[in-house]
């Protein structure tokens, strides 16, 4: 989800009213995934690298971050959205922990629909978990080992990847997305809606995934 900062400096708002707009984005955009049949989504809310931005912008985000899983809690309960979140809160303000860890326990029994959510997550720091953890239930070290123990490891790959605004992984889900199809857009995030949501799922449906194969 990138772009939300850029949305706001071109309307000449604080950065911090594109994340907000960039908040709402994402349940919309979740919920038409749902409605259209895409049973798990993952959303990149707080990478590893973003602890080096200004503690101001953090702070707000938190603030958002906390706001949204309490809010939206209600929500996930009534749909039947199982909450599920990679990467390690362990840094995360107490107040921020308690709000997620809450949202995951409320929706742990929900099995209609998976929200996946990417906080202080790094590609490359899950596979350092899943390595750790590997190493010390005494296990070979396979691709299917490795799956196992990935923060996502109840989750199937994904199939789609939409990437706003820049043209790079940005240490996203980097194991799971070995075969994962590609979808780049100049949108920025909180200007992504149902048309541009359609738009790369019709893009997605047009290609044929051959996963190394000739056919």
């Amino acid at each position: 989800m990138d772009g939300n900062g850029r949305w706001a400096e071109k309307r000449l708002l604080p950065r911090s009213a594109g994340h907000e707009v960039g908040i709402r984005t994402l349940r919309k955009v979740a919920d038409k995934c749902f409605e259209r049949g895409i049973g798990v989504v993952s959303i990149y809310a707080f990478s590893t690298e973003n602890w080096k931005r200004p503690k101001d912008e953090v702070d707000k985000l938190f603030g958002l971050l906390k706001r949204f899983f309490i809010k939206e809690l209600k929500h996930m309960k009534q749909n039947g959205i199982r909450l599920a979140v990679m990467g390690d809160l362990s840094a995360f303000p107490a107040d921020v922990r308690e709000a997620v860890e809450n949202a995951l326990r409320e929706t742990a029994h929900n099995t209609k629909y998976v929200l996946n959510i990417g906080l202080s997550y790094g590609g490359r720091a899950e596979l350092v978990r899943a390595v750790q953890r590997l190493t010390a239930a005494g296990e070979a070290p396979t691709e299917a080992a490795i799956s196992k123990y990935l923060d996502t490891a109840a989750l199937p790959d994904p199939d789609l990847l939409v990437r706003t605004c820049e043209k790079r992984l940005s240490n996203f889900m980097l194991w799971q997305c070995a075969y994962t199809e590609i979808y780049f857009t100049d949108t920025p995030w909180p200007s992504f809606g149902e048309k541009a949501l359609a738009k790369a799922l019709e893009e997605y449906a047009a290609r044929t995934r051959k996963f190394g194969a000739l056919s």
